[in-house]
C-alpha cells in the first residue's frame, strides 16, 4: 500500500499570506500524510490542518511561538509506510548540511526541514535523503513559491516532485 505525502513548510500565516493558496488545499485533501516542517505564525492553521489531514506531521519552527510550541516537537520522527521519517525545521548553513544531518539524524531514511524557503532535494553519502519543500506563501530568493509531494511505498520514497507555484501579489503587512 502506497502512501501520498505533502510536505510544505514556513507557510508564515497571516504574515506572508492571508491563508494557503487554493492548490495547497486541494493536495492537503490528497494527501495520506502532511508534513509541515515548521513557520506556521499563528495556530490557526495547525488547527485547519488538523481538521483536515487525514494525518498530520509537524514541528514548530524559529518564528512559533506560545501554543505553538507547546502543541508541536523540534524535531517529529514517524514510520510512514516503511520509510523512516524525521522532520526539522532548521538544519544549519547550507555548506557542510548532509554531513550535520548524517550525523544527526543517522536514524532515518528521510529528512523534511525548512527554515531557507529554498527547495533542496539530496542524499547524503550514508544514504539519507534531504528535502526543503521550500515555502507555498514566501519565495524571499526564489522565482516561486513551492511545496512537494511524494509516495512512500513499501520502505522507498518515490516520485518525489516540487510543485511551484503561480506568482501573486505580495501582502501588504
Amino acid at each position: 500500500m502506497s502512501t501520498r505525502l505533502l510536505i510544505m513548510s514556513d507557510t508564515h500565516v497571516p504574515h506572508r499570506a492571508r491563508d494557503l493558496p487554493a492548490e495547497v488545499w486541494a493536495a492537503v485533501d490528497e494527501a495520506d500524510v502532511v508534513i509541515h516542517a515548521g513557520d506556521w505564525v499563528d495556530v490557526s492553521i495547525l488547527d485547519q490542518l488538523e481538521r483536515r489531514s487525514r494525518r498530520l506531521l509537524g514541528v514548530h519552527g524559529n518564528n512559533d511561538h506560545g501554543v505553538l510550541r507547546e502543541r508541536l516537537p523540534e524535531v517529529a520522527r514517524a514510520d510512514v509506510d516503511g520509510v523512516r521519517l524525521g522532520v526539522v525545521h532548521e538544519t544549519g548553513p547550507a555548506q557542510g548540511r548532509e554531513r550535520r544531518c548524517s550525523d544527526r539524524f543517522s536514524d532515518l531514511d528521510v529528512l523534511v526541514f525548512g527554515h531557507s524557503h529554498i527547495p533542496w532535494d539530496t542524499t547524503t553519502e550514508s544514504g539519507l535523503r534531504l528535502l526543503n519543500p521550500g515555502s507555498p506563501t514566501d519565495r524571499r530568493r526564489q522565482p516561486h513559491c513551492t511545496y512537494m509531494t511524494a509516495v512512500a511505498d513499501a520502505g522507498s520514497l518515490a516520485d518525489v516532485r516540487l510543485h511551484r507555484l503561480p506568482a501573486r501579489a505580495p501582502r501588504k503587512a
